[in-house]
């Protein structure tokens, strides 16, 4: 299972440093890393996403907290969380195809930041299911380059759980369909 861990960090030298170390020392993968300033200054937000049981993430938890200039580490797998990634893809965008990649990038709401006789980059914004998916779509097409941020998230104040409402509100609508 994949975790989503926010930490909370001393805004100096080293700290992602001592961080990745702790994960590479256990043997453990960091598949996605976010790193900025947070909300108040000196102190930066890492947000990692990382492969384990829920005992492991425990462990490695309690390990970062022994690092210095470590503020707080929450696992917010399971919280309700606002999640948000952005990705830019350059893709051959032959004339032919074009109005068909513009017409992807219109539906999911992407901008085109550059474009050239044959090659279009697309900037897309949203929740990682929503990167998989244009990218699953604009693959046949010919993706040239691929950059993503890393996975970026808040817990939500209203503590209103958006994947829990969307997976209710899709079998009430199977639910009406087959009645």
């Amino acid at each position: 299972m994949k975790h989503t861990l926010s930490v909370l960090v001393q805004d100096e030298a080293g700290v992602l440093s001592r961080i990745a170390g702790l994960f590479a020392r256990r043997g453990f993968n960091i598949e996605s890393l976010a790193v900025g300033p947070a909300e108040k200054p000196g102190i930066s937000r890492i947000t990692m996403i990382v492969p384990g049981d829920n005992r492991t993430v425990e462990q490695l938890t309690k390990q970062l907290y022994k690092l210095v200039n470590i503020l707080k580490v929450q696992n917010i797998t399971n919280i309700p969380c606002v999640e948000r990634e952005l990705v830019l893809i350059k893709i051959k965008a032959l004339p032919e195809n074009r109005s068909f990649i513009l017409d992807i990038a219109n539906i999911f709401r992407a901008k085109v930041v550059d474009i050239a006789n044959e090659y279009l980059i697309l900037e897309v914004t949203g929740d990682p299911g929503k990167m998989v998916a244009i990218e699953q779509l604009l693959n046949q097409y010919g993706i040239v380059e691929i950059a993503r941020t890393g996975k970026i998230s808040l817990v939500r104040a209203s503590n209103v759980d958006t994947e829990l409402l969307r997976n209710a509100l899709n079998k009430q609508d199977i639910s009406i369909i087959t009645s």
